[in-house]
């Protein structure tokens, strides 16, 4: 019966201490192999917290590493450099480029509700407006007016 390890690592930096070391101690995996293959899948998110899958199977000692996908949050709180969202809902936490809502929202495609890029990119500001993170020195709830206006249209081509 394979056990299943779920934890929420900062890309690159996992470690052999809590939550990680003392969920595989008990299974007798060589912790800092798991950590080691952990840095290495997962050192193109430094500084994004990215949720990761530890599958071990008690008996062989054997395990599998499957990385998932930083959240929408964190890729939008890296781009803006910011660590958290506004407190309120008139106070901006950080600004970030139209470029930078595209390519998280292509980033995050296959993993959003929406098919479109156009759709995905107003998934994307909808968690913007949440954060407080403003887009090209507008609040985000405007640029989504423009997408819906057409105003994007030509940056928004599937490629």
């Amino acid at each position: 019966m394979e056990k299943t390890i779920n934890v929420l690592v900062e890309g690159g930096k996992a470690s052999g201490g809590p939550p990680l070391g003392p969920a595989l101690g008990p299974l007798g995996v060589n912790t800092g192999d798991v950590v080691n293959q952990i840095n290495e899948k997962t050192k193109d998110f430094a500084g994004v917290k990215i949720p990761v899958k530890v599958l071990v199977n008690p008996e062989t000692k054997e395990f599998t590493i499957e990385v998932g996908s930083p959240s929408t949050s964190e890729l939008l709180k890296k781009a803006a450099g910011i660590q958290k969202g506004a407190g309120n809902r008139e106070a901006f936490a950080g600004d970030i480029s139209f470029e930078d809502v595209v390519r998280v929202a292509r980033q995050k495609k296959p993993v959003l509700m929406s098919t479109e890029l156009k759709s995905s990119v107003n998934e994307v500001l909808g968690t913007a407006v949440s954060l407080g993170i403003s887009v090209n020195g507008k609040a985000a709830r405007n640029t989504i007016k423009e997408v819906n206006e057409g105003k994007y249209n030509g940056e928004l081509e599937e490629k």
